[in-house]
């Protein structure tokens, strides 16, 4: 935890407020003040009301009710995101607000590019600039790459980058260090503690309960639209805080010792796979890939950002050029060539990406759970509406999805509630071989433990679990093996019940594959 705040000047208060959704109550007479030189954490299950409280800071939607006063220019209304920033706040959204074919400058700057005498953009000084906010950052690319070619990390710091360059008395952080690695997270912890002395004010909303007692001093708790109190870091605790959150006791760790009986067939067989010759010299370059997962078994890919866990995922399911190499799915050779071949075959694939790849946004709930099983609710002319909300309502309820119906529009849900719309369209499918990259980024704590008893659950019914994961603790919770990629290659494997934070960062992070040697052998060896 950070030292303790020595300026109590509140920057920013907030009183009485209330916001109304159709069908939705989505605050009600919330209160919060942030200090100067606070890190104020916020934290709640999704659909609690944070983010919605965040975008009337931010100029996004407007409260019903109550008031908003701001140091130096007393009480105010915040029509839009530019009067935001005129008053100095800015917002790392949790969804990137990019532009991928621009500059990485160009994004930082988007409509505040320096200028020069006669109204011509002075590209010297918006490079310069953006070198020095990518360098607060830690992150090492040139100011004129296209923002496409950086990875969703990446990208991520270059949102806070445009954050800092707006040089905001108040900087709302939403889920910020959900796409990024130890490595980012330590840097931008960096970059919070020296705006933390600068006298910045920090709202920090994250649902990694280890961040709030790393960076934050004070930390508020909504549940339903509802405060449930505001409480100092340093006399609280984790569990304490995951009780108000939910109203409940939450185990988070749930691996599972019991196997289905005659569920010990191979499920699915990799042997020797290896990316397109075309893809050489692509960072990573996946080669001789083997390994294997049997019925009712949870399988967890761990490795560094870059190490080829979802670059495996995607040759898998024919959505990345694959060179060489077999797929067998229960014994049977597989064909795959596009993911139409992988949902043939009995494979399924949770994104990393919900928005980009996981949803049709504009689509509503019931249409989206229902995409990839359209057979099962009519056929090419005709489609049983009444049937597919029966049946998003059921998974509705099993993964408490927080919603006004299941007509509603997809892009209208919370991130979190987005997640699991994607996965309730693949347990409707109940794949034999289901892929899941990063299943619970930007869920909160109550509904992770769901997930993992999802995932559990469908193992137990005999499938084979492929989970892809950055969160060492979750990878612990529910792996019954682990196999550690590093460079395109997999570099250990180890038991569930063996495994260690220390163990899978070591193979990990080794500088060759001698450390396989620690006792288990990689590749499917049992």
């Amino acid at each position: 935890m950070t030292e303790p705040v020595t300026n109590t000047s509140p920057l920013l208060s907030v009183r009485g407020i209330h916001k109304r959704f159709p069908g939705v109550y989505a605050l009600k007479d919330v209160s919060l003040d942030v200090r100067r030189g606070e890190a104020h954490a916020l934290v709640g299950e999704n659909g609690a009301g944070k983010t919605t409280l965040m975008h009337i800071l931010a100029g996004v939607h407007q409260p019903d009710e109550g008031v908003i006063e701001i140091h130096g220019h007393g009480r105010v209304t915040i029509p839009n995101e530019r009067a935001a920033q005129h008053l100095g706040i800015a917002i790392v959204f949790q969804e990137r607000s990019l532009f991928g074919p621009l500059s990485v400058a160009e994004n930082v700057f988007a409509g505040r590019q320096p200028a020069g005498r006669w109204g011509k953009i002075d590209r010297r000084l918006l490079l310069e600039n953006t070198r020095q906010l990518l360098r607060r950052v830690a992150l090492h690319v040139e100011p004129q790459v296209p923002l496409e070619q950086l990875s969703p990390a990446q990208q991520q710091m270059v949102e806070i980058a445009k954050a800092l360059s707006l040089n905001a008395r108040l900087i709302i952080f939403d889920e910020p260090t959900a796409a990024l690695t130890d490595t980012e997270t330590r840097a931008l912890f960096q970059v919070i503690t020296q705006l933390k002395q600068q006298g910045v004010g920090i709202i920090y909303i994250s649902h990694r309960l280890e961040e709030i007692f790393q960076i934050a001093d004070r930390v508020t708790v909504l549940k339903d639209g509802l405060a449930q109190g505001t409480f100092s870091v340093a006399q609280t605790n984790p569990n304490d805080l995951v009780s108000r959150m939910v109203g409940r006791e939450v185990a988070l760790h749930q691996r599972h010792s019991d196997k289905v009986p005659g569920t010990n067939s191979l499920r699915l067989e990799v042997a020797d796979l290896c990316d397109a010759e075309e893809l050489r010299g692509s960072r990573p370059f996946l080669q001789q890939i083997t390994f294997h997962a049997r019925a009712g078994e949870i399988v967890v890919l761990a490795g560094l950002a870059g190490a080829g866990r979802t670059e495996l995922a995607l040759s898998l399911f024919g959505a990345r050029p694959r060179g060489s190499g077999a797929i067998r799915i229960d014994g049977e050779p597989a064909t795959i060539r596009s993911p139409a071949d992988a949902i043939a075959a009995g494979l399924g694939y949770v994104p990393e990406d919900r928005k980009e790849a996981g949803l049709f946004l504009d689509m509503t709930i019931a249409q989206n759970v229902a995409a990839a099983r359209l057979d099962q609710f009519g056929s090419r002319w005709w489609f049983n509406d009444r049937q597919s909300e029966a049946t998003a309502r059921a998974f509705g309820q099993r993964l408490r999805v927080v919603c006004q119906n299941v007509k509603q529009a997809v892009r209208n849900l919370s991130g979190g509630n987005q997640q699991k719309i994607v996965l309730a369209k693949w347990l409707l499918v109940n794949p034999k071989v289901l892929i899941v990259d990063e299943p619970t980024r930007g869920i909160d704590v109550g509904a992770k433990s769901e997930v993992h008893l999802l995932l559990h659950e469908l193992s137990r019914k005999g499938a084979a679990v492929l989970v892809i994961s950055s969160d060492l603790p979750e990878v612990l919770a529910v792996a019954d093996r682990v196999l550690v990629l590093r460079e395109g290659r997999i570099v250990g494997e180890l038991n569930g019940s063996e495994a260690t934070e220390e163990k899978v960062m070591r193979l990990a992070s080794m500088s060759t594959p001698a450390g396989i040697q620690e006792g288990n052998a990689p590749n499917g060896g049992s």
